[in-house]
Parts: C-alpha cells; sequence; structure tokens
C-alpha cells in the first residue's frame, strides 16, 4: 500500500509502554522486560506494516527495552559484592515513565475542566438532586492497534509472496463506512470488520477509519477502559462529504 497516515493524535513510546502496562495489569515499578517488550515489538511491526508515520523515538525505546532485557539477562560481574545485584536495569526507565504519568494525568485533568472554570471562578448554586455523569474517554491510537490486533488474528498470515490488485481504496473505504455509520448511527469498532475477507481489506478499513478521525468526520469514544470502543459520525453526512473533497482525502492514488 503507497497510503502514509500521520495523525496529530499520534502518541510517543511512553504511552505505548503505559497502555501494554495498562493492558497486562502489572506494576510500572515492576516491569515484566520481557512481555512488554516483545508486545513493544509485535505493536510497532504492526504500525509499520499499516505504512504510519513511526518517528524515531520508537525505534530508539526499542533498541532501549532490547539492551534491558539483555541486561537482565546477564549473570552478575565479578566486581559486584556477594549478595548485591547491583542497580536495577530497569530503574531509568521507570523513573521516566512515573514522571511521564505524573504530567499526563496532570494534563488531562486540566484538559477536563470547563473553559469556564479555568479562567472565571463562579459560584455554583446547590442543586437538590444529584445525576451521576458517563465520563466518556477518547480511546488512544494503541487500543485501536491493540483491537486491530484481535481482528487479524481471524485471518491466517500469509506465507507466500502473492501480488494481489487492491480492489477497493482508502476513499472508497472511507465513504463505505459513513454509509455504515450512517445507517446504523453508532457501531462498535469490530462490527465495522465484519464484513472483510482478507488481512488486506482489514488494514484498509483501518487506513481509513485513521483518515476519517484525521479531518474529525468520525468520533471514537470508550465508556469504560479497557471497554467497547464506540464509532459515530461527528458531523452530518453531507457535511462530512464536503470536507472529504475539500480537502481531497483519499486521492493519491491509493489502490486500483
Amino acid at each position: 500500500m503507497s497510503t502514509s497516515v500521520k495523525l496529530e493524535i499520534f502518541e510517543g513510546p511512553l504511552d505505548l509502554l503505559l497502555h501494554l502496562i495498562k493492558k497486562n495489569e502489572v506494576s510500572i515499578t515492576d516491569i515484566p522486560i520481557a512481555t512488554i517488550t516483545e508486545q513493544y515489538l509485535a505493536t510497532l511491526e504492526l504500525m509499520q506494516t499499516m505504512n504510519l508515520d513511526v518517528a524515531g523515538e520508537f525505534l530508539v525505546m526499542a533498541a532501549t527495552l532490547i539492551h534491558i532485557k539483555s541486561r537482565m539477562l546477564l549473570p552478575a560481574g565479578e566486581d559486584e559484592e556477594e549478595g548485591d545485584e547491583g542497580e536495577d536495569p530497569r530503574a531509568e526507565l521507570v523513573r521516566r515513565l512515573l514522571e511521564y504519568q505524573r504530567f499526563k494525568e496532570a494534563a488531562e485533568e486540566l484538559q477536563s475542566r470547563e473553559i469556564l472554570g479555568r479562567d472565571v471562578f463562579a459560584r455554583i448554586p446547590d442543586s437538590p438532586e444529584h445525576n451521576p455523569t458517563v465520563v466518556i474517554e477518547q480511546p488512544s491510537l494503541f487500543d485501536l492497534i491493540a483491537a486491530l490486533r484481535q481482528i487479524l488474528e481471524r485471518f491466517p498470515e500469509e506465507r507466500v509472496h502473492e501480488v494481489v490488485l487492491e480492489r477497493v481504496s482508502v476513499r472508497e473505504k472511507m465513504n463505505l463506512l459513513l454509509d455504515s455509520l450512517h445507517q446504523r448511527g453508532r457501531a462498535i469498532f469490530q462490527d465495522l470488520f465484519e464484513t472483510a475477507t482478507s488481512r488486506l481489506e482489514v488494514v484498509m478499513t483501518f487506513l481509513a477509519m485513521l483518515e476519517l478521525v484525521r479531518i474529525r468526520a468520525i468520533r471514537i469514544s470508550q465508556e469504560e477502559g479497557m471497554g467497547p470502543i464506540m464509532i459515530e459520525l461527528a458531523a452530518p453526512l453531507g457535511e462530512v462529504q464536503d470536507r472529504m473533497a475539500k480537502e481531497g482525502v483519499g486521492d493519491d492514488g491509493d489502490g486500483a
């Protein structure tokens, strides 16, 4: 595929590590480095397969993880005192992750505040009734990639190299997704791939979805951590199609 996608919502390698730590339900201070490294490299490989614009810092982090893993496999040095295992090779990475997590949580807390509350401290009237609201989270790119990996597991990996013409372009897939969302109103992420017949079609559909996210044509939400990822239109269908035509998305020669 010739299509390359670069997103403004693209997070860095520390975000990916935090996502994997959360997914594996392990402590940041006691990272199972072999497991996390394997999953990190698998995610990186999938991102590169889809021609996502992978920054160099992701590759640097991959090298760092491999280096830490190799250090943990090596026996203790002869110059180390008995019973002294030396500094944990993961210590510096843990420090960076904890510091990054603190800044990220602070930024998210500030982002969640209402604009009025940021600049003006207004008196809030007492309310006799309290109506709890559901907090809607926006899943990260890595949440989407993790969901995509589950879908790709349904299709056997092609071991024999075969040249196949792409019958559907990214632009056509974008229109198919928009029509489906217009009819359904709202759909679960996995349901939008139910008609796919190959790994190539799954990847094309995913790239089309990322393009729609980039131009703010669709909205992705998640009502709870690790819960179902929901997709819906972010604007009327006609307005979205006009926006696509104006920006010329998908008209870069991808597809046959």
